[in-house]
């Protein structure tokens, strides 16, 4: 499922100029003949099986890099793709900041936002900061697929359960006595991650981390980190 807005600015729908790499992208009526992709993730093998996947179903050419800097990098090198997809927690994102400045260094350029842990909300901060979708790394390769089409043609694409749900979110009593950092080094810890994947996830020192869980657990009267995550769960935080 899929909800849907009018034309997106960043991105125009109709035949895309080649690019350096010679490929040229055209759309009709939403379905591309071929996509150029650039693919930015941490994870080796999500980036291989999302690579497979629209290099086969979606016939196209796709460049992927393993981190924020390589991607810009990439885009400077090899740029305009038809559609970025940027991982939202890989080393040097830092979550919508990256996006934004992406958004600034490259204009006119479509970004999307992919991720398998970033809250709900997120989708919906990223739409609201320019980016033309948001892609769960837990979707099918048929609709990713689609997906990626859908905003290629210059709509914007968020998967209506993520929609529902983050419209579900709300400020709470638990929430209010965190700040940002502390909501994303506790969704970490909810997730049962190491001070040391949570510090490369938010591009932070890892003795940074240790104090932002050495506070959480203050603020939550946790004894350590994994009943700070317990009562935060009791409490409804995701």
């Amino acid at each position: 499922m899929m909800i849907t807005s009018a034309q997106h600015p960043n991105n125009p729908a109709g035949s895309r100029s080649a690019g350096p790499l010679g490929s040229t992208s055209m759309v009709n009526t939403g379905l591309a003949v071929s996509m150029r992709i650039l693919l930015a993730d941490d994870h080796e093998m999500v980036r291989d099986t999302i690579s497979a996947y629209l290099e086969s179903e979606g016939r196209a050419a796709v460049v992927s890099v393993a981190d924020y800097p390589s991607a810009m990098k990439a885009l400077d090198a090899k740029g305009p793709f038809d559609l970025v997809l940027l991982d939202f927690s890989m080393p040097g994102m830092n979550g919508l900041d990256g996006l934004t400045d992406a958004m600034r260094s490259h204009p006119g350029q479509p970004f999307a936002i992919l991720s398998g842990t970033a809250p709900n909300r997120i989708a919906q901060e990223a739409v609201e900061a320019g980016a033309i979708g948001f892609i769960p790394k837990s979707m099918g390769a048929k609709s990713l697929v689609n997906a990626v089409r859908f905003m290629i043609a210059g709509e914007t694409y968020v998967p209506a359960s993520v929609m529902q749900d983050a419209g579900q979110e709300a400020e709470t009593e638990f929430t209010k006595q965190l700040s940002q950092r502390e909501r994303q080094v506790l969704t970490g810890l909810c997730y049962g991650r190491s001070n040391k994947e949570i510090a490369r996830e938010l591009d932070l020192q890892e003795v940074t981390i240790k104090l932002h869980v050495r506070t959480l657990c203050k603020k939550l009267n946790a004894k350590n980190r994994t009943q700070a995550a317990l009562i935060a769960k009791d409490a409804g935080f995701e």
